[in-house]
C-alpha cells in the first residue's frame, strides 16, 4: 500500500473499476475528480446547489470545532489557520520513511522498526492503583458499611473484623477485574499485529493530521484527556489506541462492558489498558444498591485522573444497532465531573471522536433488529470473527478527533448561563397533540427555580449539567463522523431509487449528493472517480444490491434487494448520512403537515399556497420533540425553534421556499385554528427567546413572513426525497399508536415490546408496510420510550421490569386517535 502526499480535499485512495467488477487499487497520488461534470441535471444539483456553486471552493470542511457559546476559550486553543491545510494521512501505510533506517532490510522489516521506535514505556501509566484505591477513605467507609448490618447502611456500628476482612477480599477481587495492568511490550506487539491485520481487511484508515496535532498539543498541558468516541463496532476499542500509539500519544484506559470479560481475551484487553465495568451498577443479588462497587469505581476513575492518565469512554454504552448515534448513558462521565468538583484534578480536556466505516466488521445487526436476543461473546465467537474478517475486505475507515475543550470552562459557562430547565416531552408535545385538553400549561415556577440555583452543589443543576455535557459531546462526535460511500449509495437506493435505476443515473446522483454533503460542512470518507467509488460501495454492500444487465446501451440496472434483512442492512448504512439532511427533512415533513391542515380546515380566505413561517417553525419543533430519541438536531445550548428557523432560512436560500410578495402578505391574516394552535404551545416554544433584544424587530419580521413552496420539478423531487428520509420513523411510530388502540393492560413492558415488534414485522411480511425498515427493533423500542415520556402510559416499576397501563389522559379512544392524527399529519402517503 502506498501513501499519498495529501493536501486539503484529497485522500490517498483511488478506486479503479475493471469491466463490471470493482477492483480497487491504492495509488500514490490519487486526487478527487472535483471538476467532473454531469451529462444532465440531477436531483441534488438542480434543487439546492446552484446558490452555493461559487462558494463551495472544492475544499473539504474542517470538522469538530468546539462550541463557541459554551467553550469560547477552548475554541481558540490548539487551533490555528494552518491546521485544516495539514490534510489527511493513512495510518496503516508504513514504509522505511517512517523509521530512522533506510535500505532493503529496513523496507522488509519496516513494521517491526516502526513499532519499536514508538514512545511507550511503563512509567507513562498509573502506579499502585489497587492499593491507592483500597486505602482511600471513601472505599474504607464503604467496606465498613458493607461489613455492618445491611439494614443500617452508612452507620458506624462496630463491625466484626472477620467481616471487614471478608469485604476487603471482595473489594480486592472486584478491583482485579476493574484495574488494568498495562504492558508496553504487549502494546508494541499488538501494534505490529494490528498493522498486519488492518492492512489485510481495510483499504485504509484515514485521520486528519491537523486533528492529531491538536490532540498532541492537548497532551502537553499535563492534564488528563477523555476520549469519547461514537460506538459502532468492536474494533472501536483497538482502533483509537492503535492510532494514538502510531503518533506517540499515551494509550488511554478503556472502559469496557463486563460482557467482554471472557478468558484469554480479557487478559489481552487489560494489558492494553482496558478495564471492565458492570453494564448495570446495581447488580447485587438482593436488588439493593451496591455501594461498595460504586465507591470502588468512583475512586478508581478519580485515581486515574489524579495521575493524569487518559480515558476512553463510550457514552452510548453499547454499539449502535441502527447506524445512528444512540442516546447517552452518562454514568462514567458523571464520575469524571464529580472528580473535577472534588479537585482531584485541576481540569480535564474532553475530546469527542467520530468513527466511520465503509462496512463494519460485524457486517450488520439484522438478528437483533429482527428481535432475536443478543448472543453473549465468547472466545470462540471472537476467533470465528477474526477468521471471517481475514477472508473479507471492509473498505475504508475514517477517524476524526474533535477539538479538545476544557471541562472546567464548560462547567463555569453553564453555571453562569440563565438557561431554563428543559421541557419534558409531555410538556412540549401534549399541547400540540391535545389542544383542547385543560390544565396543559407549563408550571413556570418549576422552570424558574433551576436557573436561580445553578451551583455545583445543587443536585438538579449537577444532573442537568451532566446530561447536557453528554448530549454536547455526542452531538459533536456525530457531526464529526465522515460520510462514507456506502452511506450515500444505500441512502439513494432506499429513498431516491427504491424501484431501481441505471448505474449512470446513480453515479450522477452520487456525485451531486457528495457535493451536497460538503456544502453543509460535513466531510467525506472517500475520494476518487464517482463511477468507481459507486462500484466500490455496491461491491461492499454485497447481497443487499442487485445488478442486472439491460439491453438498452448495455447499461447496468441497480436495484436494492427487497428482503427484510437486506432492507434492514441498507437502512443501517443509510443512517450514516441521515444527520446531514435531518433538519431539512424535518422542515419538509412539517411543510406537508401545515399544508394538509390548511386544506383540511379551510384557509378562511387566505391563499392556500401561503404558509406562515412561524407556524412552520413551531410545527417543525414539535416533530423534533417527537423524534428526540432517534437523533439530536441541536446542541443543548441552542433552542430548537432557532435551529428550525435556520433550517427554513436555508431552504429559502436554496430557492425551495420562496418569500411571498409584500402585496400577498398584506392580504393574509392567520386563521383562527392557527391562533388556537399557537396559544397551546408552552412558553419556551414561543417565537421570541429570552436572550433576544426587546428592541429588535426580528420577531415581528418573522410573524409577518409568509412563504410559498417552489413548484419546480427539481424542488418538488427534493422535498419528496427529504420526506422519505423520515418515512420509516413516522410509519413505525404511527403503527405503534395503531397497535396501542387495542391495548389491554396492565402488561409487562418487555412482553408488550415483543408484541409490538411482532406486529410491525408481520406488517412488513404481509407487504402492508410502505417502508420495510420501519419494523426494526430499535424503531419500536424508541417509539415506546417516547410514548411513555409523553404520558400515553403510566408506569409501575418492578425489580427487573415495568408494568404498563394506559394513562387517564389517553384512556379515551379519541385522544389516542388525536395522537395518531398528529403523527400521520407529517407522513406523505
Amino acid at each position: 500500500m502506498d501513501e499519498t502526499a495529501l493536501s486539503l480535499g484529497t485522500i490517498d485512495v483511488s478506486y479503479l473499476s475493471a469491466s463490471s467488477e470493482c477492483s480497487i487499487s491504492r495509488c500514490k497520488h490519487s486526487s478527487e475528480e472535483w471538476g467532473e461534470c454531469n451529462s444532465r441535471p440531477t436531483l441534488f444539483r438542480s434543487a439546492t446547489l446552484k446558490w452555493k456553486e461559487t462558494l463551495l471552493g472544492r475544499k473539504r470542511p474542517f470538522v469538530g470545532r468546539c462550541c463557541y457559546a459554551c467553550t469560547p476559550q477552548s475554541r481558540d486553543n490548539f487551533f490555528n489557520a494552518s491546521i485544516p491545510s495539514l490534510g489527511l494521512r493513512n495510518v496503516i501505510y508504513i514504509n522505511e520513511t517512517h523509521t530512522r533506517y533506510r535500505g532493503w532490510l529496513a523496507r522488509r522489516f519496516c513494521y517491526v522498526l516502526f513499532v519499536q521506535e514508538r514512545d511507550v514505556h511503563k512509567g507513562m501509566f498509573a502506579k499502585n492503583l489497587t492499593e491507592n484505591v483500597l486505602n482511600n477513605s471513601r472505599v474504607q467507609k464503604a467496606i465498613v458499611d458493607e461489613a455492618s448490618e445491611p439494614s443500617t447502611p452508612g452507620s458506624f456500628v462496630q463491625a466484626d473484623p472477620k467481616a471487614i476482612n471478608k469485604v476487603k477480599k471482595k473489594a480486592r477481587k472486584i478491583l482485579q477485574e476493574m484495574v488494568a495492568n498495562v504492558s508496553p511490550a504487549l502494546i508494541r506487539l499488538t501494534g505490529w499485529v494490528l498493522l498486519k491485520l488492518f492492512n489485510s481487511f481495510f483499504w485504509n484508515i484515514q485521520i486528519h493530521r491537523g486533528q492529531i496535532e491538536m490532540v498532541k498539543a492537548a497532551t502537553e498541558m499535563n492534564l488528563p484527556l477523555i476520549f469519547l468516541p461514537v460506538h459502532k463496532s468492536h474494533i472501536d476499542y483497538l482502533l483509537l489506541t492503535f492510532i494514538l500509539f502510531c503518533h506517540n500519544i499515551k494509550a488511554p484506559y478503556i472502559a469496557a462492558g463486563n460482557n467482554l470479560n471472557i478468558p484469554i481475551f480479557s487478559t489481552l484487553i487489560r494489558k492494553l489498558g482496558g478495564f471492565f465495568i458492570r453494564r448495570k451498577l446495581d447488580q447485587s443479588p438482593d436488588g439493593r444498591k451496591d455501594f461498595l462497587y460504586r465507591a470502588l469505581l468512583y475512586v478508581h476513575i478519580e485515581e486515574l485522573l489524579r495521575q493524569q492518565q487518559f480515558l476512553e469512554i463510550f457514552l452510548e454504552g453499547t454499539r449502535s444497532r441502527s447506524g445512528k448515534t444512540s442516546g447517552a448513558r452518562a454514568g462514567l462521565l458523571s464520575v469524571v465531573v464529580d472528580a473535577l468538583f472534588s479537585n482531584a484534578t485541576p481540569d480535564v480536556l474532553i475530546i469527542p471522536v467520530g468513527i466511520s466505516y465503509d462496512r463494519i466488521i460485524e457486517g450488520h445487526y439484522n438478528s437483533e433488529q429482527l428481535g432475536k436476543p443478543k448472543k453473549n461473546e465468547s472466545i470462540w465467537s471472537i476467533a470465528r470473527g477474526v477468521f471471517r474478517m481475514l477472508r473479507k475486505n471492509y473498505g475504508c475507515v475514517r477517524v476524526d478527533f474533535a477539538q479538545p475543550f476544557s471541562l472546567k470552562e464548560y462547567v463555569n459557562s453553564q453555571s453562569q448561563k440563565p438557561v431554563p430547565a428543559p421541557l419534558s416531552l409531555e410538556q412540549a408535545l401534549l399541547p400540540a397533540i391535545l389542544p383542547s385538553r385543560p390544565n396543559d400549561t407549563v408550571d413556570e415556577g418549576a422552570e424558574a427555580s433551576l436557573p436561580n440555583s445553578r451551583d455545583i452543589t445543587s443536585e438538579p443543576f449537577r444532573r442537568e449539567l451532566i446530561s447536557n455535557l453528554a448530549e454536547h459531546i455526542l452531538f459533536t462526535a456525530n457531526k464529526s463522523c465522515a460520510v462514507m460511500s456506502t452511506h450515500i449509495v444505500a441512502c439513494l437506493l432506499l429513498y431516491r431509487h427504491r424501484q431501481g435505476t441505471d448505474l449512470s443515473r446513480l453515479v450522477e446522483d452520487f456525485f451531486s449528493m457528495k457535493e451536497e454533503v460538503l456544502a453543509r460542512d460535513f466531510d467525506l470518507g472517500f475520494s476518487g472517480n464517482s463511477d468507481d467509488v459507486v462500484m466500490h460501495a455496491i461491491h461492499l454492500l454485497g447481497n443487499c444490491v442487485n445488478i442486472t444487465n439491460t439491453s438498452r446501451n448495455n447499461e447496468f440496472f441497480i436495484t436494492p434487494s427487497t428482503t427484510i434483512p437486506a432492507v434492514f442492512e441498507l437502512n443501517f448504512y443509510s443512517n450514516g448520512v441521515l444527520h446531514v439532511f435531518i433538519k431539512e427533512a424535518i422542515i419538509a415533513c412539517s411543510l406537508h403537515a401545515v399544508q394538509s391542515r390548511r386544506y383540511r380546515n379551510g384557509t378562511n380566505g387566505a391563499s392556500p399556497s401561503l404558509i406562515s413561517q412561524e407556524h412552520l417553525v413551531r410545527k417543525a419543533a414539535s416533530l423534533c420533540y417527537l423524534l428526540s430519541n432517534e437523533f439530536t438536531v441541536s446542541l443543548p445550548c441552542q433552542l430548537i425553534y432557532q435551529v428550525c428557523h435556520e433550517s427554513v432560512e436555508r431552504l429559502i436560500q436554496y430557492g425551495i421556499l420562496l418569500v411571498a410578495e409584500q402585496d400577498d402578505q398584506e392580504d393574509v391574516s392567520p386563521s383562527l385554528t392557527e391562533h388556537q394552535w399557537n396559544k397551546k404551545l408552552p412558553e419556551p416554544l414561543s417565537w421570541r427567546s429570552d436572550e433576544e433584544d426587546e428592541d429588535s424587530d426580528f420577531g415581528e419580521e418573522q410573524r409577518d413572513c409568509y412563504l410559498k413552496v417552489s413548484q419546480s420539478q427539481e424542488h418538488q423531487q427534493y422535498i419528496t426525497f427529504l420526506q422519505r428520509l423520515l418515512g420509516p420513523l413516522l410509519e413505525a411510530y404511527s403503527s405503534v399508536v395503531i397497535f396501542v388502540h387495542n391495548f389491554s393492560g396492565p402488561v409487562l413492558e418487555s412482553e408488550y415490546l415483543q408484541k409490538l415488534h411482532r406486529h410491525l414485522i408481520s406488517r412488513t411480511e404481509k407487504n402492508v408496510a410502505v417502508y420495510a425498515e420501519s419494523a426494526t427493533y430499535s424503531h419500536v423500542k424508541n417509539a415506546l420510550k417516547v410514548f411513555k415520556e409523553i404520558g400515553v402510559f403510566s408506569q409501575t416499576p418492578q425489580r427487573s421490569d415495568t408494568i404498563l397501563e394506559l394513562s387517564t389522559t389517553f384512556l379515551p379512544q379519541r385522544n389516542r386517535q388525536k395522537l395518531l392524527e398528529f403523527i400521520m399529519s407529517f407522513m406523505v402517503l
